[in-house]
C-alpha cells in the first residue's frame, strides 16, 4: 500500500469507528484518530511578558482535529460480527474497506501504551487495487523489522513502515485473503522501535460477508 493512501484512509477509519455500529462492539482500543505519519513539532511560541504568576497559567488546549473532508465521510454498508464494511470517496475517488479491531491485544512488557490497533482490507477501483490487507499496530515498528500474520497453520511475512504492516510477498496477498475468509483467528506479531513485542488476535467471523459487501459496492 502506498503510504499516501494510508494517510488518506486513516481519518476515514477513525471516523468509521465513531459510528454507532462500530461503537457497540467491544473494542480493544479507544475510538481515537490514530497518527498516520509523524507530524513536525510546532515551534514553541515566544513567552509573553509574565505579569501573572506561572502557577496561574493554564496549559494550552490541543487544537481540535480537522474534520473529514466533504464527500469523504465514510458510510456504513453493513456490520458483520466484528467486521464493518464501509465506503467513502476521498478526493472524489471511491474506496471501500472492511475493518476490525483485535479481540485481544497483548504487549511484552505488559501494559505498554499504544494508539488504536486494527486491520483493514481496502479496495480502490480507480487504482485497480482489490482486497489490499493493511495492519495498523499502534506504535512505530522497529526500523527494518518484519511482522507476521498467522492464520490457521499458515504464517505470512509482513514488511513494516512506521506504524503499518503489509504482505511482504505481493503474490501471496490473494492467498492471505482466502486464509482470512476461511480462518477463525488471525494473530499479528510485531516489535516496536523500543523493543516491545506485541501479539494481537483478530476474530475472523464476519470477514467474508464484509468483503463480499465491499466487492459489491466497489466493482
Amino acid at each position: 500500500m502506498q503510504r499516501g493512501w494510508q494517510v488518506i484512509l486513516l481519518p476515514l477509519i477513525a471516523t468509521a469507528f465513531a459510528l454507532p455500529a462500530m461503537a457497540q462492539q467491544p473494542a480493544a482500543a479507544p475510538a481515537a484518530a490514530p497518527v498516520a505519519a509523524p507530524k513536525p513539532k510546532p515551534k514553541p511560541a515566544p513567552k509573553p511578558a509574565a505579569e501573572k504568576p506561572a502557577a496561574a497559567e493554564k496549559p494550552a488546549e490541543k487544537p481540535a482535529a480537522k474534520p473529514v473532508a466533504a464527500g469523504a465521510q465514510p458510510r456504513l454498508l453493513g456490520q458483520y460480527a466484528d467486521w464493518g464494511a464501509y465506503t467513502a470517496s476521498p478526493g472524489g475517488k471511491k474506496v471501500c474497506f472492511a475493518i476490525s479491531k483485535p479481540k485481544s491485544a497483548e504487549t511484552n512488557p505488559p501494559n505498554r501504551p499504544r494508539n488504536p490497533v486494527y486491520m483493514f482490507i481496502s479496495t480502490r477501483p480507480a487504482d485497480k487495487v482489490t482486497n489490499e490487507v493493511s495492519i495498523i499496530i499502534g506504535y512505530p515498528f522497529k526500523p527494518g523489522s518484519e511482522a507476521s500474520a498467522q492464520i490457521g497453520s499458515t504464517t505470512f511475512a509482513l514488511y513494516t513502515q512506521q506504524d503499518g504492516a503489509w504482505i511482504k510477498n505481493a503474490a501471496e496477498e490473494a492467498q492471505m485473503v482466502d486464509a482470512l475468509r476461511g480462518g477463525d483467528t488471525a494473530i499479528i506479531k510485531g516489535v516496536s522501535a523500543k523493543g516491545t513485542q506485541t501479539t494481537d488476535s483478530y476474530d475472523l467471523k464476519g470477514v467474508s460477508q464484509a468483503l463480499d459487501r465491499v466487492a459489491q459496492e466497489c466493482k
